[in-house]
């Protein structure tokens, strides 16, 4: 029984003091994508990208900011004039595209590009999230900044 309690305790604190899942590489595919629990963080640890929202705002943004400044500072937000109106969306590759879809699966914002086969999102340790073949990864299609 003191066993269990430990275990329980364990995973207790897990929650409490990391509640946020992050993806340990930085960069999305066509097989994996980014909700309101998960976070993609740069190779380096420096940046991480994710959703989230202002104060007590019903409004949710998809944006990237600095990972190990307790006091978030955003560097680029996808959708700032289009918000989410929960947190309920889905960030993926789709089409060759970096797509925001809401909780019905419209689409809120997208990179828009009409070029390019086997493409991927990374963030890198600038904070630039960038589109690029899988194969190239100096040929960037599109980038936020």
């Amino acid at each position: 029984m003191r066993v269990s309690n430990c275990v329980l305790l364990f995973f207790a604190s897990l929650v409490i003091f990391f509640p946020t899942i992050s993806l340990s590489i930085g960069t999305l595919t066509a097989t994996n994508s980014v909700t309101n629990d998960q976070t993609l963080v740069s190779s380096g640890d420096v940046f991480q990208l994710g959703f989230f929202s202002l104060g007590n705002s019903d409004n949710w943004y998809v944006g990237i900011w600095y990972k190990n400044i307790p006091e978030r500072a955003y560097v680029w937000v996808a959708n700032r004039d289009a918000p989410l109106s929960n947190s309920s969306g889905v960030l993926k590759v789709v089409d060759q595209n970096i797509v925001l879809l809401d909780q019905n699966q419209k689409l809120v914002w997208s990179s828009n590009i009409t070029k390019g086969s086997n493409t991927v999102a990374e963030l890198l340790d600038s904070g630039n999230l960038v589109l690029r073949e899988a194969e190239d990864p100096n040929n960037y299609l599109w980038q936020s900044f």
